[in-house]
């Protein structure tokens, strides 16, 4: 179910699918890099400016499932024009700072950005830019990314399926929202 909050700036309208905390798994590979497991949680927020704010931690996984390191973390803020053309500032935690450009396709719940200008401090890995793919999928939160240095062309190195996170809150306003009229023994309602 997509919620479009009141207080959200009129502009994010067609972005409101991104709103809310996620979490969920996925599998990260690329050359020089240990293939992996990975358990992500993100969050995208809004103050009722215009613009998303966006938190990504990322984290390798075992055999079991159990956390064994950190592997990823990014910020960064998100925003859309009346063309449906998205931009996205990015600084993740190895020293790497990324302005992305991209749409919202037509008609469906789905982004595809790809960098245009990338920074890098002294400290931060080789990295020239990459390419991602958002999707609002059965209510779930789908991504796919793709990266490239100097020795490895532009390639898919992480992806991940990720599931609303529902807190008490959210279903205590859910049960304040249903109307006061639901029949008594619940199955009327489906009829």
């Amino acid at each position: 179910m997509i919620e479009i909050p009141s207080d959200l700036h009129k502009d994010l309208v067609p972005l409101a699918f991104l709103l809310g905390n996620w979490a969920g798994a996925g599998v990260h590979e690329f050359p020089g890099s240990e293939k992996c497991n990975f358990g992500q949680e993100v969050s995208f927020t809004h103050d009722g400016r215009d613009f998303l704010e966006y938190h990504s931690h990322s984290w390798a996984l075992d055999g079991d499932g159990n956390k064994i390191r950190p592997l990823e973390s990014e910020s960064g803020f998100w925003r859309i024009d009346a063309n449906r053309k998205v931009e996205v500032t990015m600084v993740r935690d190895d020293g790497v700072v990324e302005v992305w450009y991209g749409e919202l396709a037509e008609k469906k719940p789905q982004i595809d950005i790809a960098t245009d200008a990338v920074a890098r401090t002294a400290a931060s890995g080789p990295y020239t830019g990459g390419k991602r793919l958002y999707g609002y999928v059965n209510s779930d939160l789908m991504w796919v990314g793709e990266k490239q240095t100097p020795e490895v062309p532009l390639r898919p190195y992480m992806s991940a399926h990720l599931k609303k996170v529902v807190t008490p809150e959210d279903v205590e306003r859910w049960a304040k929202a249903l109307p006061d009229d639901l029949p008594d023994d619940g199955i009327a309602f489906f009829k």
